[in-house]
């Protein structure tokens, strides 16, 4: 076939696309080192937060664990201090460097991130491991990017940046599409970034088997199915969708007011108020519930919820007390993700919808919640019903979850958990 080519192509040209071809090899190549590489550094990172730290701190007295959170909100600022007093933004890192060309993504400052992530989340404090998980793949790919120019000639310059962060999202949730899509997806609103997809899902990919090599492979959340669907559920998913747009509006208003507070020039008393806070908050679970449900990223809440017996009122104080404990930390300076606390709040709202419609279809109205919630707080309906199709293992909440993600989306408006998300119809830095 070559040789046919050649016959009738001119020289140039031909060196030109066989150029091309070898260059787009090395392209994938890099983007499969990238994912290995993220996937071992995530893979640590959990290690690091959950192992050594948060499962020991749990065991403390609940009096003792409620004051936890805040010593960790003020050790990581410290730690931001002395890297010469840079954010505590993780996620919102990738989206900046996506859109603006200008903006570096450095070693020191992943290295003071990642130590002051293991702090905030090691502690305690009601955020997620994958703001600092994507945020750690997206400086990999951009390092090893700018490290390799000619390779990437022909290429957008984010090609290895999407990759990275693709990586560290399906590392720590062992979701593969879901870091793919969801990479692809947040960077506009109601829009996707394009020709980065083969580099991404190669990445993700990677970058699973690198995690999983460390962590094993059982699924995020253990989930059972529900006993088929009918019409009205359907018609509940849709009016969840609309509650759980309506939930996320205002709990991605209360994170964005809450990063202006980060902002400020009374850091320690502010981080000290945030701690109160969140002690405030525990305490009101334990005496709500008796479980600590408060702190940590919130996975023991997704298996709390599914118990068909909770009250109501305690589902609603429980997911209200959440979303000011994790605005809080993020007030304080905490250095987490905002992808869980969105995902823990969606099963809550499930929960809250199930006790009202049908309490016989409990998981099923959680996970719809977690693809509403999350779809409609990150601005991401596709990544959100990949999520839980990959993290639970039931294809059968796919159809439910879509129709409750686009209900969400719908709801949601202009508004997000992060002011770096692009209008699609306004044209980004090159």
């Amino acid at each position: 076939m070559d040789v046919k080519m050649r016959r009738w192509m001119p020289e140039k040209r031909w060196q030109e696309l066989h150029s091309l071809a070898n260059r787009s090899q090395q392209v994938v190549t890099l983007a499969a080192v990238t994912g290995v590489i993220t996937g071992l550094l995530v893979g640590g990172f959990d290690r690091l937060v959950v192992d050594v730290a948060f499962d020991h701190v749990v065991l403390l007295s609940p009096w003792l664990l409620a004051f936890v959170p805040g010593v960790g909100l003020l050790g990581a600022m410290l730690i931001r201090k002395l890297a010469g007093g840079i954010s505590p933004s993780t996620a919102d890192e990738y989206l900046h460097a996506f859109h603006d060309p200008k903006h570096e993504m450095g070693w020191r400052a992943l290295a003071a991130r990642s130590v002051a992530a293991v702090v905030t989340l090691g502690t305690g404090n009601p955020m997620g491991l994958e703001g600092p998980s994507l945020y750690a793949g997206a400086t990999v790919g951009a390092r090893l990017q700018q490290r390799f120019p000619r390779v990437f000639r022909d290429a957008d310059r984010r090609v290895l940046l999407v990759a990275g962060a693709a990586a560290g999202v399906a590392a720590i949730f062992k979701a593969p599409a879901t870091g793919a899509v969801f990479a692809l997806e947040v960077p506009y609103r109601g829009d996707l970034a394009r020709r980065m997809l083969l580099p991404a899902l190669v990445a993700s990919a990677t970058g699973y088997l690198a995690f999983v090599a460390i962590n094993g492979t059982d699924t995020l959340f253990h989930i059972e199915g529900s006993g088929g669907l009918a019409y009205r559920d359907l018609a509940g998913a849709a009016a969840l969708g609309i509650v759980a747009g309506l939930l996320a509006r205002g709990f991605a208003w209360m994170v964005r007011r809450a990063k202006r507070f980060g902002d400020s020039t009374h850091a320690v008393a502010l981080t000290t108020v945030a701690g109160l806070m969140i002690a405030g908050a525990f305490a009101l679970g334990r005496l709500l519930t008796g479980e600590s449900l408060i702190i940590g990223a919130g996975y023991n809440v997704l298996a709390w919820a599914q118990e068909p017996s909770r009250s109501l009122w305690v589902l609603l104080a429980i997911l209200g007390l959440r979303c000011v404990a994790t605005s809080a930390a993020v007030a304080g300076g905490g250095v987490g993700g905002l992808f869980i606390p969105l995902v823990v709040g969606g099963a809550l709202a499930g929960a809250v919808m199930a006790s009202v419609v049908d309490k016989g279809q409990m998981n099923l109205f959680i996970v719809i919640g977690i693809a509403a919630f999350l779809g409609s707080g990150y601005r991401v309906p596709l990544a959100a019903v990949m999520f839980v199709a990959e993290t639970t293992g039931r294809p059968m909440f796919i159809v439910p979850g879509l129709l409750a993600a686009v209900a969400g989306e719908l709801i949601m408006g202009a508004s997000s958990v992060t002011g770096y998300q692009v209008d699609p119809n306004v044209t980004p830095p090159a």
